[in-house]
């Protein structure tokens, strides 16, 4: 059987503590999943690397690799980042590549990766105009980007509830947008 493989990306936000559900949920969904964190993300996992790299079966990468080294995964079919922070959001909008995630989904933009980007900012940071610049500058680009209604809706600051993050909505506009791309035949 081919699976199809998913670039899971995530930001430092306090839903990554239940990455590992969202994992699971990707492979009995039919998913190869590639895990990679933001330097802080990782920081915040570390005791859990391990554990991380033997549910997906590869490496968990939050750095680029050396001039010359082969990648450890294979190609992406889609890339999901969820959670994205205001920060690699931004970043992601205006071209900067201030970490390997972020650089890698700037360059998949020009690659014509098909991408989903789900946010979790609260409502202090997305009062921000930037974020709403950024959001509506990743949609140009066709970043499937779940925001608002449908989506990551911020909460007040300091009324989060990690456990409650929407990450079937992400894997279901991952899926959709696998199907997308394989009716225009280019899986």
């Amino acid at each position: 059987m081919t699976t199809s493989t998913l670039y899971l990306f995530c930001a430092a936000a306090p839903p990554i503590d239940y990455v590992a559900g969202a994992i699971e949920d990707a492979q009995a969904r039919g998913w190869t999943v590639c895990l990679g964190l933001t330097p802080t993300a990782a920081d915040w996992l570390r005791d859990h690397l391990g554990g991380l790299e033997a549910l997906t079966g590869h490496p968990v990468r939050s750095a680029y690799r050396r001039p010359g080294e082969e990648s450890m995964w294979p190609a992406p079919d889609v890339i999901c980042f969820a959670p994205v922070t205001a920060n690699s959001l931004n970043a992601w909008a205006l071209g900067l590549t201030p970490s390997w995630p972020v650089g890698v989904v700037v360059e998949a933009v020009g690659k014509g990766t098909p991408m989903v980007a789900m946010p979790c900012v609260n409502q202090a940071l997305a009062a921000h105009p930037q974020v709403d610049r950024s959001v509506a500058a990743l949609r140009e680009m066709g970043v499937t980007v779940l925001y608002g209604e449908g989506g990551w809706v911020p909460n007040p600051s300091g009324q989060g509830r990690p456990s409650a993050y929407p990450w079937h909505l992400a894997l279901d506009a991952a899926d959709l947008r696998l199907r997308q791309r394989e009716a225009d035949g280019q899986a």
